[in-house]
């Protein structure tokens, strides 16, 4: 039998192995912008995510957590429990109020559904491993609002919506093979309760006794409290993989030369979607290696994705086809990779993040390739 290959390396200390990683990276970077350029530009990038998109992000959770902590406080929820369970449950294996959160995060962006989950009268309605899935859910329908309307802003009025069905079907894929995930892994989670019926009714009649105005005005300020926090702890993930992607993804200044500033980058990612343009041809239509930087931008942030778009339909490598997946990637991930660890740590499942990331890259993939299709069937129609 032959040694696997964590066998084969094992007598090379964690360390080595990660300064080999890290150095190789920054290296190779340094070398094509030059150290002190590849310095300002992590800085500049960073620090603009922060205050353009970070921050943003946090508003939007605190105003989406104090609205979906009053829709939890008079009764919404229960109401959309029985209205939607019928369509929940065959599609996503989930209890009615999920559409709740598919709304918030569809208005918003993917934090929005953790500011709800928080509160245990939405939380009171799942089961474990279906609450954990409820990541994976919240954020195939992230910012959809926005990259809808960016995209008809453009002068696609089809497209973005054939999208969106892509990225239902991503969604689908997403949640349920994350259910399969936690099962396998936890098959204890499937009849436990996130929270016991005592503890939902407590809250319940906790709240019925305050007067009105003081129901109205905790449920806001006690939602948008939970916005912060949330805010707060995506910005690891935001700072770090957005900047790293977007370095890989972009080119240098319009001069031709590395300045130092924000967003330049090596173009290593196009490099290799070039090479690999064989593959995305077939699944995605695309018709240009540049366009592989939507995709990949859009793991760490979907709103420096769009903004792409402009100079892709200024250099002619854009059609209505590209759109379509644009659309439906740009939902289904949004960004899953800076918010997935952040969104599962608050939750107290920080374990399963490898499987959540596995199986939403999976959704994503079935999304794209699906709006792909689905666009080729409409013209032909």
């Amino acid at each position: 039998m032959k040694p696997s290959f964590d066998k084969l390396f094992s007598w090379i200390p964690n360390g080595i192995i990660c300064l080999v990683v890290v150095f190789s990276l920054f290296a190779y970077i340094a070398s094509q912008m030059g150290t002190p350029q590849m310095l300002n530009t992590i800085m500049k990038t960073a620090h603009d995510l922060l205050l353009n998109t970070v921050f943003y992000l946090m508003a939007i959770c605190v105003i989406t957590g104090a609205l979906g902590r009053l829709f939890v406080e008079f009764g919404v929820v229960s109401l959309l429990e029985k209205i939607l369970r019928p369509l929940m449950k065959p599609l996503f294996n989930l209890p009615g109020v999920a559409s709740l959160g598919a709304v918030l995060t569809f208005l918003s962006d993917n934090p929005a559904i953790i500011s709800l989950a928080q509160d245990k009268r939405f939380s009171g309605y799942f089961k474990k491993y279906q609450f954990i899935s409820l990541t994976n859910f919240g954020t195939a329908f992230g910012m959809g609002l926005l990259v809808i309307v960016y995209m008809v802003g453009q002068g696609f009025y089809v497209a973005p919506f054939i999208g969106l069905f892509g990225a239902v079907c991503g969604c689908i894929v997403s949640t349920r093979l994350m259910q399969r995930f936690i099962l396998k892994a936890y098959p204890q989670y499937k009849n436990e309760d996130v929270c016991s019926a005592r503890e939902i009714e407590e809250l319940e009649d906790e709240g019925i006794k305050k007067p009105l105005f003081q129901r109205i005005l905790d449920s806001l300020l006690d939602g948008g409290r939970t916005g912060v926090d949330v805010g707060m702890a995506i910005i690891p993930g935001v700072l770090i993989i957005s900047t790293l992607v977007m370095i890989l993804t972009f080119g240098p200044a319009a001069s031709g030369e590395f300045t130092g500033a924000a967003y330049e980058g090596v173009e290593l990612l196009p490099w290799i979607g070039e090479k690999l343009s064989f593959i995305f041809d077939w699944l995605f239509g695309f018709n240009d290696p540049h366009l592989i930087a939507f995709p990949i931008t859009a793991l760490g942030a979907v709103g420096a994705a769009l903004g792409l778009i402009p100079n892709f339909i200024e250099a002619g490598w854009v059609d209505a086809n590209a759109i379509a997946v644009f659309t439906a990637i740009g939902m289904c991930w949004s960004g899953y990779l800076s918010t997935h660890t952040a969104m599962l740590d608050t939750l107290g499942y920080r374990n399963l993040t490898s499987k959540a990331i596995l199986a939403h890259t999976i959704g994503g993939v079935v999304a794209a390739i699906v709006a792909h299709w689905c666009y080729v069937l409409y013209t032909i129609l």
